[in-house]
């Protein structure tokens, strides 16, 4: 099967490019704006017709849209997340075999859902804010689009690769900062928010059953379980052997490190796009993707019911290579 690959340079690209290159029933061609692509094409700039010319010399039976932006202006956001796919699906359209597409959606696109309740893909979409409202813009496209299309609504990315501007990413760093240091603080936003996080590697595994398969329509990818992102952070607090205090800024909270963690029975039995910003996390001289959601659950029994996916990676796991590729970061 021939496989066109769109961002295969950002967090979730980077594994699914992997993914797919270990399977020899799949031939890829990556299309990007590096030289490292095989194909150099800017997607936010380039045209559908000159794209459509570079499908019709592929000849992909399968598109993967992992391309896009987590954190910008508006413009920035809508140029990434909306134009980009506009063009992708005109193209697909527009050449001689049109291709299936699969492409990667967010779950910010909710917006704020009823705590307590794990959200389905039939829920309202109500975006808050303009990572969400660009993200839900490209799913609508795709979906209104009349090709042979699946949307993966992917909930909050970890695992080993997150960005510096991520949560994890963030405290990541700062725990390796502190022990430098031999500081006994690090500074994070609030904590208090629950969140369904997955791991990149299940994503990339996602991704490559959405390829291979018939399901159409949106698809949620995450875990099934909403962890208090404190709890969370405990995991990786601990995996770094930091003894200090982690201080919620939003909140003036002094949360021993060495408390906490207890609480969220499914911390060790699963494994945000990485970008899914919780309340308080604004990156220094950058909008925030979206407002405060104080909950979000998927509902991921289409996935498992379409496409025979479920969760390998427990969070403790994804956590613990997150330290430990920030440890040994040179």
């Amino acid at each position: 099967m021939r496989v066109l690959l769109l961002g295969a340079d950002g967090f979730i690209g980077r594994r699914v490019t992997d993914r797919l290159l270990m399977d020899q029933e799949l031939q890829v061609t990556v299309l990007g704006r590096r030289d490292s692509a095989d194909i150099r094409f800017d997607l936010t700039t380039g045209s559908p017709g000159a794209l459509a010319r570079f499908l019709d010399a592929v000849a992909p039976q399968v598109v993967i849209n992992c391309a896009g932006a987590t954190y910008g202006s508006s413009r920035t956001l809508i140029r990434s997340n909306t134009l980009a796919v506009a063009t992708v699906c005109e193209a697909i359209r527009r050449s001689r075999e049109p291709a299936r597409l699969v492409h990667v959606g967010s779950a910010a696109e909710y917006g704020p859902v009823p705590g307590g309740v794990p959200v389905s893909e039939q829920a309202e979409p109500r975006p808050v804010g303009p990572y969400g409202v660009s993200k839900l813009a490209g799913t609508e496209l795709v979906l209104a689009s009349g090709l042979d299309a699946a949307v993966l609504r992917v909930f909050d990315v970890v695992g080993p690769g997150a960005p510096t501007a991520s949560l994890f990413g963030r405290l990541a760093e700062g725990l390796r900062r502190a022990l430098e240091r031999d500081e006994n603080q690090v500074r994070m936003p609030d904590l208090s928010g629950y969140r369904d996080f997955v791991d990149v590697r299940d994503v990339a595994r996602a991704i490559q059953a959405a390829a291979v398969s018939a399901a159409t329509g949106v698809i949620n990818v995450g875990s099934g379980h909403a962890v208090r992102a404190r709890d969370a952070a405990q995991l990786l607090v601990r995996a770094s052997g930091f003894e200090g205090a982690i201080v919620e800024e939003n909140r003036q909270v002094l949360l021993p490190a060495q408390v906490g963690g207890q609480g969220g029975d499914h911390l060790a039995g699963h494994g945000h796009q990485s970008g899914q910003y919780l309340p308080g996390h604004r990156p220094e001289g950058r909008p925030a993707p979206g407002e405060p959601v104080p909950w979000r659950q998927a509902d991921v029994r289409t996935a498992r019911d379409r496409l025979g996916w479920r969760t390998q990676v427990p969070l403790e796991e994804s956590l613990g290579d997150v330290w430990l590729e920030t440890a040994c970061r040179v």
